[in-house]
This record gives structure tokens, C-alpha cells and sequence, in this order.
């Protein structure tokens, strides 16, 4: 449930923002090694931001400006506000149907996204809103019929009673499929089709400079916080009750995750945007129907 600690200590600002720039640096590392390179040192990541947030961006109208502070700042309110949602100790307490809530607020990002590339003047910005557009419902079939089938094989709607009490079968096969839509969230390979630099530099965000980067960073590195910690909160339904090992078990877990993601990214390559859906409809969506199909089932439900 929300709270002013979960918000700003943990697993919100004060965490979030240190342990997604971690994640950030630890993605551009291993990706680094693949390719037989150094990569960068841990702190590049804050320095990055710090060297963004610094800079003079290039002047816009004085109504246009205000979209570009006011959409990274939803994002990552909301971004953060799912992860105090996130059923990381034993006992936590939950409002009925936070699942509704913690999806409607993790969406708010790619809708930032998709409006501030429509808001830029720039053909790449367009195109990389609507690739991300695509992209977003493409994946949001199979990643919301997942947590349905979770869901009611748990018979709530409350995220800690569905990691508590989530059948194996259908748990097994939502994970999996929640796994397989985490790459395209995350504008990963073979899934980054939104940022495609060789082809739209960095689609929605090619015109921000300065702060307005440094922003849409940040939101970045919360995604990534987000999005990684709802998989482990509903991998490993145990809680020891010791609210440190609890709390040091989720950001280990959130890491590990972190580089199976990465890994599977530095070994493949892009796909078209066709590619991307098409295998997202037939293989994200069979695996998410399947979890929901046994779900019915007594063994599954």
C-alpha cells in the first residue's frame, strides 16, 4: 500500500534512482564485454546525468517547453508510484486491486513517450512515437493477460496474495511470459525497434538536449527498477520476514535479472518492426493464453 517511506526510501526515489543508474551501468558493462570492449566505470551513469542536468538546453517556445518538463515528470511520478505497490516484505498490506494500479501507472511512461515524440518536430521523433505506439500494444496483450491468469488462479486482484499464492503451472507460464514482454518495455534487443539508433538515432527522444534528456534517463533507470522488481516480487513468492534480507534478496534478484536481460540482448540483433510483432502476438500472447487456460483447471486454479 502507499506510504510516504515506500515512496521516497524504499523501494522508491531514494533506492530506485541509485539502483536503476546500477542497472544502467551494469547493462552498458556486460554489453561492453560481449563486444570485446571495457565499458564504462559504475559511476558513469550519475555523471552522465549530472553533465545532462547541467547544460543549457536549446531554447523552445515557452509552451512547448512546459510538455517537455511536465511528461518526464509524470512518467517518473508514476513509475515510482508503482513500485511502492511492489509486494517486497512479508505481511505488506495491500489495497484491493493495486494489480489495476500498479499496470495503469507502469503504462504512464510509454504514453509519455509515444505524446513527446508526436510533440517533436523532428520526422525521427514521429517515427519512433509510432514504432513505440506499436510496439506498446503489441506487448500489452500478452503482459496484462498474464497477470490476469495470475490473478485468478489466485483468486485476487491484490499483488501479494497473487505472489503468495499463484499456482506453480500457471505461474511457470506467466513469468514466462511477462519475461518475454520485458525487452520490448525496455527498448532492449532483439526488441529495440522505438530507438533503433542506426535508424532514427534515438527515436521519441532525438530532440532533447540537457535537462530534457537527463529527465527521460532517469525515467529509464526506474523502468528498469520497476519492471525488473515486479518479476522477482512474483518469482520468489518466499518472504523471510527479516525486512533487510527481504529487501537485499529483491535488489540481488533485480540484478541477476539484469544480466540474463542484457545477455540475451548483446546476442541478438534487431528485429523490423513486423518481426517484433508478429512474434509478440503469436509466442507472448500463446504463452500468456496458455497460463490463463490453465488457470481454469483445478491443477492450475
Amino acid at each position: 500500500m502507499f506510504s510516504w517511506f515506500a515512496l521516497l526510501i524504499f523501494p522508491g526515489f531514494l533506492y530506485a534512482v541509485p539502483m536503476g543508474w546500477l542497472m544502467l551501468w551494469l547493462e552498458r558493462k556486460i554489453l561492453a564485454r560481449l563486444q570485446s570492449r571495457i565499458g564504462p566505470p559504475f559511476y558513469q551513469p550519475f555523471f552522465d546525468f549530472i553533465k545532462l542536468m547541467s547544460k543549457e538546453p536549446f531554447p523552445r517556445p515557452r509552451g512547448e517547453d512546459l510538455f517537455y518538463l511536465v511528461l518526464p515528470l509524470l512518467a517518473l511520478g508514476a513509475t515510482l508510484g508503482s513500485l511502492t505497490l511492489l509486494p517486497i516484505f512479508a505481511g505488506s498490506s495491500a489495497a484491493v486491486g493495486d494489480l489495476v494500479l500498479f499496470i495503469a501507472l507502469i503504462e504512464v511512461a510509454p504514453i509519455c513517450l509515444v505524446l513527446l515524440g508526436f510533440l517533436s518536430r523532428s520526422i525521427f521523433g514521429q517515427v519512433g512515437a509510432i514504432r513505440e505506439a506499436t510496439l506498446t500494444i503489441a506487448t500489452n496483450l500478452p503482459f496484462i493477460t498474464a497477470l490476469i491468469a495470475l490473478a485468478y488462479a489466485s483468486g485476487s486482484l491484490r499483488l501479494s496474495e497473487i505472489a503468495a499464492n499463484a499456482p506453480s503451472f500457471v505461474r511457470l507460464f506467466a513469468l514466462l511470459a511477462l519475461l518475454f514482454c520485458l525487452p520490448i518495455k525496455l527498448r532492449l534487443n532483439p526488441f529495440s525497434v522505438a530507438n533503433a539508433e542506426q535508424e532514427i538515432y534515438q527515436g521519441a527522444l532525438t530532440e532533447l538536449d540537457g535537462w530534457r534528456l537527463g529527465l527521460w534517463e532517469l525515467v529509464h533507470a526506474v523502468e528498469w527498477v520497476a519492471l525488473s522488481g515486479l518479476i522477482v516480487c512474483l518469482v520468489s513468492p518466499w518472504r523471510s520476514g527479516a525486512a533487510i534480507l527481504d529487501a537485499s534478496l529483491f535488489a540481488l534478484l533485480s540484478l541477476v535479472l539484469v544480466v540474463v536481460l542484457t545477455a540475451v540482448a548483446g546476442a541478438t540483433a534487431r528485429l523490423k518492426l513486423l518481426q517484433a510483432s508478429r512474434l509478440y502476438w503469436r509466442w507472448g500472447f500463446g504463452l500468456a493464453i496458455l497460463a490463463l487456460v490453465v488457470s481454469f483447471f483445478p491443477f492450475g486454479g
